[in-house]
């Protein structure tokens, strides 16, 4: 492959497009959990699998790079903008492909921009495994024709642009989030509260009445699944779909409800999910902050680590 690529990230959405593609031998790749001692040993084994070029730096991965690709969490995302801002080379394209808000998308442009590159915002719109290089892209921006044909060679196949406006993919990506999410969270108030009054069965035949298109406890189990796995970081994503509501002034009340529930939920831990809708209730009731509360008095290992997200994870380090 003549160009060579710039990744930020390598998570799950980055690794798979990596290998999908058949272009991880081509990108140097970054990720600030390369260098924390907790998770560097796992993301070493991560770039040796991969095959990919592992970058030493942020400058590293991004020199020579004309196409950079950022994927990180949505609490990174303006912050990697920045640095690479510092580091880019003049005309590269830096997709965005994050989810965030508009409104930081928008940041990140003046910034990226200003330093000489072209940014796209680019929206993520259906989860990376099973779709892979299949999944929709929705890009916006002032060199989305460009960006479209690049990540073509890549061997993304469902691109499309939206429009010529930085923040009008990720409004698309936000808004959509707000009924997805949304739904996981309700899901997850649902059966909780359905098995503790010791009716699920009955819930669950009930909205197996009112919508044939999946049976309640299969939607139900997925939901948990998702949860278990990614809640928070879908919380940090919707916590951007506030920023989103809010910057529409049309009110997000359940939406920070949603990321209550998905922070929640997500710090239970997702290294073993139990299988079966029941057995995820059980492990959620048993660990859950406020049964821990009411048993010992104090805050749960879940709940601490929910409220220490705040500080993100290191990053940046040169």
């Amino acid at each position: 492959m003549e160009q060579e690529v710039g990744l930020i990230g390598f998570g799950e959405a980055g690794s798979t497009f990596a290998l999908a593609g058949g272009w991880a031998a081509a990108a140097h790749v970054y990720d600030a959990k390369a260098e924390a001692a907790d998770t560097r040993d796992a993301m070493l084994a991560a770039y040796r699998q991969a095959a990919v070029l592992p970058a030493r730096s942020m400058k590293d991965a991004l020199d020579g790079a004309t196409l950079i690709l950022s994927l990180v969490t949505a609490d990174q995302a303006l912050a990697v903008a920045v640095a690479a801002a510092a580091l880019i080379a003049p005309g590269a394209l830096y997709c965005d492909m994050n989810s965030i808000a508009p409104q930081t998308k928008q940041a990140a442009a003046r910034i990226i921009e200003a330093a000489g590159a072209h940014y796209v915002d680019v929206a993520v719109m259906a989860p990376v495994d099973p779709a892979r290089l299949n999944v929709p892209l929705l890009l916006s921006g002032g060199a989305t024709q460009e960006a479209q044909a690049r990540l073509a060679t890549l061997g993304f196949a469902n691109i499309r642009v939206v429009g010529s406006d930085v923040g009008r993919a990720s409004s698309i990506k936000m808004l959509r989030s707000v009924m997805i999410k949304g739904m996981e969270a309700l899901t997850a108030e649902c059966v909780l509260a359905a098995e503790a009054a010791d009716v699920l069965d009955e819930v669950l035949a009930s909205l197996d009445a009112s919508e044939k298109t999946q049976p309640w406890d299969v939607r139900a189990d997925y939901n948990l699944d998702r949860m278990l796995m990614h809640g928070l970081r879908r919380a940090a994503e919707m916590e951007e779909v506030v920023k989103t509501l809010e910057g529409l002034d049309t009110g997000a009340a359940m939406t920070r409800g949603t990321v209550e529930r998905q922070r929640a939920i997500g710090a239970l831990g997702a290294e073993t999910v139990p299988e079966g809708l029941s057995a995820k209730i059980a492990h959620i009731v048993r660990d859950s902050p406020a049964r821990h509360s009411r048993e010992s008095g104090g805050a749960s290992p879940a709940l601490a680590r929910a409220e220490a997200l705040g500080d993100g994870f290191p990053l940046l380090r040169e």
